[in-house]
């Protein structure tokens, strides 16, 4: 509850922040829409839980797609077009498993200054979910270990370089605050695995 709580208002502070710098909600070019193809390396913390250790980081491609309020306030839908591939080990290094990650976000933006900066910072907070799959972690008593779909809020700080009116580079970093709960057998075990990613991304966009 904290945590939809603390959504709401960062929320409404992001969209309601350009309502006392703009008086309108036309963009300057025109373009209300966006999209971002590109690659991401999503790195889980350690110790996400007792006998684990490391979940190895690994890569996907990502896909975004942004509908502008204005020049600076911007919807995104983001995700991941395939799945993170995670070795998962115990706290000596050795292999434990694996498991399957593939997030779906949906967030507020804040882009500051104007529309044809060559460098455009920006923020944004909103509310993700994170499907797990082909966990292959040990089994307890020959009962399938699985995980549950993460969900929760999500963080995001980029920057965007303008190459010309159409076409630009993003590099932004996310942050996915996931305590998904391990199942057995397919019920709820009661421990969480502390996961908390972070997510680095590179990509190339056009807006339109």
């Amino acid at each position: 509850m904290r945590i939809i709580t603390a959504l709401a208002l960062a929320t409404a502070t992001v969209i309601a922040a350009p309502a006392f710098a703009q008086d309108g909600t036309d963009t300057a070019s025109g373009k209300r829409f966006a999209v971002v193809g590109g690659v991401a390396q999503m790195q889980p913390k350690g110790d996400a839980a007792p006998g684990i250790g490391d979940i190895d980081g690994s890569p996907a491609p990502t896909l975004s797609a942004s509908w502008y309020l204005n020049d600076n306030v911007a919807f995104e839908l983001w995700g991941a077009a395939d799945k993170f591939d995670h070795r998962v080990r115990d706290r000596n290094g050795a292999k434990l498993g694996t498991v399957e990650q593939q997030p779906l976000a949906l967030s507020a933006q804040y882009h500051f200054g104007l529309a044809d900066t060559t460098f455009r910072p920006f923020v944004g907070v909103g509310y993700y979910e994170s499907n797990f799959s082909n966990e292959d972690i040990p089994a307890l008593d020959g009962l399938h270990v699985g995980v549950e779909t993460a969900k929760g809020a999500i963080g995001t700080v980029g920057v965007d370089m303008n190459i010309n009116p159409t076409w630009f580079v993003r590099a932004d970093a996310r942050y996915l605050h996931a305590r998904p709960e391990l199942t057995v057998g397919g019920q709820g075990s009661g421990s969480d695995l502390k996961l908390d990613p972070w997510v680095l991304g590179l990509g190339i966009g056009a807006r339109f």
